[in-house]
């Protein structure tokens, strides 16, 4: 499946566009000794292929300032248009936006996650803000900085909500 808007590719995208992965899930099954998920598989023609992985995103942007109901009404219709998202948090210029992104590694996920704003700016009517931070950590990292009281709170409430 092709990740963002159908038709013209953005520009600057001519020749590689990003695509959807597969889970992984058939990846080895019924295979004694099948790797562990996320390292190198191998793939039909006898070469190497990635598996993909959970990614955990977050991504800050800011600009200026906006009416806080216009801010809120907008990222509740990003979160309807990419249903991933797990939490935003906003204020009149800026916002915060936590998800996870499925990828084959953290190049692809991070491409993803740095159109994810452009591409839903026009349809969820988002404030005109750049994109000033972005996180991308694996899953294993993002648990292991929980375990030891480092980083966010798992997200919750899910939702989207002021700061």
């Amino acid at each position: 499946m092709r990740r963002g808007r159908p038709g013209a590719p953005p520009r600057g995208t001519a020749e590689r566009t990003l695509t959807s992965v597969g889970t992984g899930e058939d990846a080895g099954r019924d295979e004694p000794g099948a790797e562990r998920p996320g390292a190198a598989q191998q793939a039909p023609e006898g070469g190497r292929q990635e598996a993909s992985r959970l990614w955990h995103i977050t991504l800050s942007v800011s600009g200026a300032k906006a009416p806080l109901n216009e801010v809120r009404r907008a990222l509740e219709q990003l979160a309807h248009d990419h249903p991933f998202l797990l939490t935003s948090r906003y204020a009149t210029d800026h916002a915060e936006i936590r998800y996870w992104e499925e990828a084959r590694d953290l190049h692809d996920a991070a491409a993803v996650a740095l159109r994810l704003w452009g591409e839903h700016r026009s349809t969820a009517k988002l404030p005109p803000w750049e994109i000033v931070g972005l996180e991308v950590i694996d899953r294993e990292t993002y648990h292991q900085r929980l375990a030891e009281g480092y980083g966010p709170p798992p997200a919750s409430p899910v939702g989207v909500h002021p700061f």
